[in-house]
């Protein structure tokens, strides 16, 4: 017995964020807390799929109302939403919860809610005219983007973005920022209490975060490190 958590990402796109997971935790070796042994589509066509069975983890197509069943059946201890677009269903979020946790590329509460996922929600900070997005990682609970945050990072918004512009940096940050969140709710790190506040982590990035740019990604991931001790 390894000791790690068991991990489950529901997602319904390419993959790219379930990627960074499994890289970070391959990067991780023997440190890592958790290993993800179930990925979830609600279609056959999702990349992320593929990414699963090129990883040699166990895949599985199923409705929302599926979720529950499977997910006990595989004795999942965490639940990683990575662009999954369904809602949950109470029953999910209830038996998981404190263990259920999503990525979504703003800095909620703006920018989130029923109907703003991907590129949308790029769309609407531009036409908001903000000039700070970012990545928020939270638990997630009956309501859309409503969960306790657990971490949020800072993108700036450049002069001439297009929402596909602003979505390519914003990614960059959340393939660092989940990943870690991940780690950390795993090792313990990070957890919900009773009282419904988040114990570890950081839900505000340093100062030094706020810049007009993007550090390299070796310094910016450094920086989220800082994020989660050990």
């Amino acid at each position: 017995m390894t000791g790690r958590k068991r991990v489950a990402v529901l997602a319904s796109g390419g993959g790219s964020n379930l990627q960074a997971v499994l890289d970070h935790l391959a990067a991780l070796g023997e440190r890592r807390s958790a290993d993800v042994v179930l990925v979830v589509a609600g279609r056959e066509t999702a990349g992320a799929l593929e990414r699963a069975r090129r990883a040699g983890v166990a895949t599985a197509v199923a409705s929302p109302d599926s979720l529950a069943a499977i997910l006990d059946r595989d004795a999942i201890d965490l639940v990683v939403l990575a662009g999954y677009l369904s809602f949950v269903p109470t029953a999910v979020t209830e038996r998981w919860a404190g263990r259920i946790i999503n990525i979504h590329p703003a800095l909620l509460p703006s920018f989130g809610g029923h109907g703003l996922f991907g590129v949308r929600v790029h769309r609407a900070v531009l036409a908001a005219g903000a000039r700070l997005s970012g990545a928020t990682v939270h638990f997630v609970d009956a309501e859309y983007d409503r969960g306790p945050i657990i971490a949020q990072w800072p993108v700036p918004v450049a002069e001439g973005d297009t929402a596909e512009s602003l979505a390519a940096r914003v990614l960059r940050v959340e393939h660092l920022l989940l990943p870690r969140a991940v780690d950390a709710l795993a090792r313990g790190a990070v957890s919900l209490a009773a009282d419904g506040r988040v114990r570890g982590g950081a839900a505000i990035a340093p100062p030094t975060a706020f810049s007009l740019h993007l550090p390299d990604d070796a310094t910016l991931a450094a920086d989220i490190d800082a994020l989660f001790p050990a």
